[in-house]
């Protein structure tokens, strides 16, 4: 039996050896007591795995498939040497690679944006036919607003959102084109019949942006895509129900096989103080917002983050949700959305909402 002094030397030359101290597993220990610092933890653990499987994918495809175009003499090692070679290089047969995820989903727009009368998806496309909230919902600036103090809202509705896309000129400049967009995201009381369920908020986003494509590549990543724009976000109300605000944005986005990575920071433009509904938002709602989404087969998996490092994980939201297919249906998909933190929605975005969601996606991310 190992001497339990020897144990303890063991412990702590192993933490040595990972570069741990106790400073940084006392941060670690913080975090971890907060569940938006947690998640924001995996997911930044899903950042540096996520990103590797696409390499062993394409490894294992090249290796099997070179299997029987090599000598006899050639080893496994040698084998394994000349692939690993041929996919850092980006030489790997094209007809053998599948087309990255967000690259494939570029494609399928540029195929489409001079069509007339067509719209292309934004945002993802979805409707949550449950969407619980644990804390429930806050139903004192609608009591205030319509001085009805029976009105309560159900912890359980609906959402939905409608996000398209259209060109405005294309290749400006063989440079850059320009984008309008429309995003409508709705709360719907479908189940609340006391108070004849009701929209309980509709967020309305007209945007505008100028997107350049570098297909710069650094460490194996592509930046496919930059974005510099503008944005107005509001609730259409009034009295104490109104909420507006509008942003300048940049969206910076990478990609890498199936997995593409997007870090949006935006700068708020000032109001009149006497006509500000909400001048405290970016407290809750930050100063950008950090997005991954995977890819695998025919499912869909993206996280948000956003405020949390700012807000020192006080004040932040994070995002988890899944697509996936519903059987061989091709029209629609499954989907599974949850949602900790601040900013969920305009009118909610100083309330702490705890909700997860189940519905169908017409489109998602990748």
């Amino acid at each position: 039996m190992m001497p339990l002094t020897f144990l303890k030397w063991e412990v702590l030359l192993s933490i040595n050896h990972m570069t741990l101290n106790i400073r940084t597993l006392a941060r670690i220990d913080c975090v971890l007591k907060n569940w938006q610092g947690f998640l924001v933890l995996i997911m930044a653990a899903g950042l540096l795995i996520l990103p590797k499987t696409s390499f062993a994918d394409d490894l294992k495809t090249c290796m099997t498939e070179m299997l029987d175009q090599v000598d006899d003499s050639v080893t496994i090692g040698e084998l394994r040497l000349k692939c690993e070679k041929q996919i850092e290089a980006g030489t790997y047969p094209e007809n053998n690679k599948q087309s990255p995820a967000l690259s494939e989903r570029s494609e399928q727009d540029t195929d489409n944006v001079l069509k007339p009368f067509t719209l292309m998806a934004h945002k993802p496309n979805y409707l949550l036919i449950a969407a619980h909230n644990t804390y429930g919902y806050n139903s004192a600036v609608y009591q205030e607003q319509y001085n009805e103090f029976s009105l309560e809202a159900d912890y359980t509705e609906a959402q939905f959102q409608l996000s398209v896309k259209f060109p405005l000129a294309v290749n400006l400049f063989d440079v850059v084109d320009l984008y309008a967009a429309y995003t409508n995201r709705s709360f719907w009381q479908v189940y609340n019949s006391d108070i004849s369920s009701p929209f309980r908020e509709t967020n309305h986003e007209p945007e505008g942006w100028l997107q350049f494509t570098p297909n710069w590549e650094i460490f194996g990543f592509k930046n496919s895509a930059n974005l510099f724009g503008i944005v107005h976000q509001s609730n259409g109300r009034g009295g104490v129900l109104s909420r507006s605000w509008n942003r300048l944005y940049a969206n910076f986005i990478i990609e890498r096989g199936s997995f593409a990575l997007s870090f949006k920071p935006w700068y708020r433009l000032p109001e009149e103080e006497e006509n500000d509904d909400n001048p405290d938002i970016t407290d809750y709602l930050g100063h950008y917002q950090l997005r991954g989404a995977y890819k695998w087969k025919e499912h869909v998996f993206s996280m948000m983050s956003r405020n949390n490092l700012e807000s020192g994980f006080t004040n932040g939201a994070v995002e988890l949700s899944w697509s996936f297919p519903l059987w061989h249906y091709p029209y629609l998909k499954g989907y599974v959305q949850y949602f900790t933190g601040y900013g969920e929605s305009l009118i909610d975005y100083d309330q702490y909402v705890n909700r997860i969601g189940i519905g169908v996606a017409l489109t998602d991310w990748l």
